[in-house]
């Protein structure tokens, strides 16, 4: 057993007993390395990550690869998700490197941290075009006994390619405040044209496979539809409004969604929807539940709600910690296989109908959700539905839904990661209460204020001089100092349950945590937000999450909340930090909007107006007019009043809507406040 057993990351747990010698990320084992001038063997990966497991067993498991590592290597093994700072400034080695990036990723430092080498996965054997790991292992040993030389010339590079690729200044933009309304609409417009241009017609999503789910897009186009600015370009058959729901329409009809228990998985592997890798994410969940509960919210369209109702389901039955608080993902494989746990034969379908109200339809059964003798996976079937029919059936069908559903809770489940992560516990209670405020649901709102309570003050990843940490798991407590990232969900989460529940600790506790953001990670000098704090271990760059991926960068998040906070609370230090985000990324905004969807939602927000919404009084049900419509510029005051500027002079049963602080006529009923909402919407 190595040094890994005390950790607490299961996916660090996982390789515990592996003959590696591996250590965890930290001073210990990089003064090893210094003291016996030897290399450091960096993997980077994750829990629910198929081929980390993969490599493990093949590499890792292996007495005679692990001897090798050993022998030559100080081996440091880091989980992404509890560590993505380390994991951005060495994804970014490997990108300069090869060309792309991805887990696991294996990168070997100089003892001072410097990448000097790098790539992902390394098979165990030399394959055509693909070196084995332990022909790696063998080359970088020689390089580094005999041509130490070209190591510190490749790993000096490499760390200026780092820098230059990790920071971007004020000099690439333009100063705050300078993009403008009109600026924006058009980079909207440029956004969603280029996204019109990648748009698959036939299945939905945006470019070949493999298809990642990418709800900020989705919400990009229902926003830019919602504008009234729908045609995505002159003679484009792709309206925003299609595009966005032709997307979500493919993902709740294949593969990627799971037609039994609710939830997604990560990505599909073909153009189809159909064959995903299993992997649910915590944060994928929270993305699309906010996308489908939009689309709802637009459409009117029922199949939305219910998708996004099983978002909420399969989170709060299967990744709820019993102590509090979202475990963070479910592995693809079971049993030491992929998918195994979702797929069916009509024989298994047959069986498990037996002696159940749908017995006799597994024919109809098997037709309605694709299971065939053929299967369309490894000679099993993925279920399915037709894209553009009905995800619900008749009484039988949904009868056999339950009937399915219970068979497979009998299965080995997949591999559960219980760590719970801060910023992805934050994201899913942000939209979960959209979601209560959107519906009305009581129990979707206890769900959230009680996932919100748990980090605040149940969990101990809000130390007691208010510093938060990134990982709480059941075994370890919580661990490592919290990221932009964290703080930058917290705040939006925080806020948002101060809209859904009227109680002003909320709005209280957003402020707290957003000025520990503006004093942690803010850069005073070029704008934006660092990854790290400035208490934080100081790796080879200090690097700002800008880009967007699987998730909005850290930068956009916290120039959207901040935005919303600083309309709610009248905190200028909040909107001038926000606007230093969009000021920082102006030029960058100009030349890959897409890749900057969350931040360009802030810069609407910030350089179109906020609607600001207060309603006074004991008035449910003008708060349940704001709530039930997807309201993307707007914030909303309510119940117990705050000393913010947007509660002065507010008397009676009523709602205002304003717009920097100056208000129309006060609305009295609920057709007045929705036409006001509704020309507030259309400026």
């Amino acid at each position: 057993m190595n040094r890994l057993a005390s950790e607490s990351s299961p996916y660090l747990r996982q390789h515990a007993d592996n003959p590696v010698d591996w250590y965890p990320w930290g001073d210990e084992a990089f003064a090893r390395a210094r003291a016996e001038d030897r290399p450091v063997f960096l993997s980077i990966g994750y829990s629910a990550c198929h081929w980390c497991h993969v490599m493990a067993h093949e590499s890792f498991e292996d007495e005679a690869t692990a001897a090798q590592m050993n022998d030559g290597f100080v081996c440091i093994k880091v989980d992404r998700e509890e560590r993505p700072d380390v994991d951005a400034v060495y994804m970014e080695a490997v990108q300069a490197i090869t060309g792309s990036g991805g887990w696991p990723m294996s990168v070997f430092l100089t003892p001072d941290g410097r990448p000097f080498f790098g790539g992902t996965y390394f098979p165990p054997v030399d394959r055509p075009g693909m070196s084995s790991f332990r022909t790696v292992l063998g080359a970088l040993t020689d390089v580094w006994d005999d041509r130490r030389d070209e190591v510190e010339e490749q790993a000096t590079e490499l760390a200026g390619a780092i820098a230059s690729r990790s920071r971007i200044t004020r000099t690439d933009g333009t100063p705050a405040g300078d993009v403008g309304p009109h600026r924006v609409r058009d980079l909207v417009d440029r956004a969603v044209v280029d996204l019109a241009r990648r748009f698959d017609a036939d299945w939905g999503g945006f470019g070949p496979a493999p298809k990642f789910p990418n709800p900020t897009l989705v919400d990009l186009c229902l926003a830019h539809d919602m504008a009234g600015r729908s045609v995505a370009a002159p003679g484009d058959p792709g309206a925003s409004r299609h595009m966005a729901t032709a997307t979500l329409d493919g993902m709740a009809a294949g593969g990627l969604w799971d037609h039994l228990g609710g939830g997604f998985a990560r990505y599909s592997t073909d153009v189809e929807w159909l064959v995903p890798h299993f992997e649910k994410m915590l944060y994928d969940q929270a993305g699309l539940l906010r996308a489908y509960l939009h689309a709802w919210q637009v459409t009117d369209h029922d199949d939305y709600l219910d998708v996004a109702t099983g978002i909420v389901d399969y989170v709060l039955r299967d990744l709820a910690d019993p102590r509090g608080g979202l475990c963070s993902a479910e592995d693809a494989d079971s049993e030491g296989v992929e998918g195994r746990f979702y797929v069916w034969t009509p024989d298994q379908l047959g069986g498990a109908l037996t002696g159940t109200p749908a017995e006799g339809s597994a024919g109809a059964v098997a037709d309605f959700f694709g299971v065939t003798e053929r299967g369309n996976f490894e000679g099993r079937s993925i279920l399915r539905r037709p894209v553009g029919g009905p995800l619900r059936g008749d009484g039988t069908v949904e009868a056999a839904r339950r009937a399915l559903f219970e068979a497979r809770s009998h299965r080995v489940r997949p591999g559960l990661d219980d760590k719970v992560l801060t910023e992805w516990n934050a994201m899913f209670c942000s939209a979960l209460a959209e979601a209560a405020a959107a519906t009305g649901s009581a129990d979707w709102s206890r769900s959230a204020e009680g996932i919100a309570e748990f980090l605040w003050s149940g969990s101990g990843l809000r130390r007691h001089d208010g510093r938060w940490l990134r990982s709480w798991q059941h075994d370890g407590g919580p661990r490592h100092l919290a990221y932009a990232a964290d703080y930058a969900w917290l705040v939006d989460c925080l806020t948002r349950l101060g809209e859904l529940t009227g109680r002003a600790e909320w709005t209280r506790r957003a402020v707290i945590t957003a000025d520990g953001l503006l004093e942690l990670f803010l850069d005073p000098d070029e704008g934006g937000f660092f990854t790290t704090g400035n208490d934080a271990e100081a790796l080879i760059v200090r690097t700002k999450d800008l880009l967007d991926g699987a998730t909005p960068s850290a930068n956009a998040v916290a120039a959207l909340a901040l935005a919303r906070l600083g309309a709610l609370t009248g905190a200028e230090r909040f909107t001038e930090a926000a606007r230093g985000v969009v000021g920082l990324l102006d030029g960058l905004l100009d030349r890959h909007p897409t890749a900057f969807a969350h931040a360009l939602s802030a810069a609407r927000l910030l350089e179109e107006g906020v609607t600001e919404i207060v309603v006074a009084g004991d008035r449910p049900d003008l708060v349940g007019a704001v709530h039930h419509r997807w309201l993307p510029t707007a914030v909303l005051a309510w119940g117990e009043p705050t000393d913010s500027p947007l509660w002065a002079d507010r008397d009676g049963d009523r709602a205002f809507v304003c717009r920097n602080y100056t208000c129309g006529l006060p609305a009295a009923d609920v057709a007045t406040l929705q036409s006001q909402l509704d020309a507030s919407a259309a400026r």
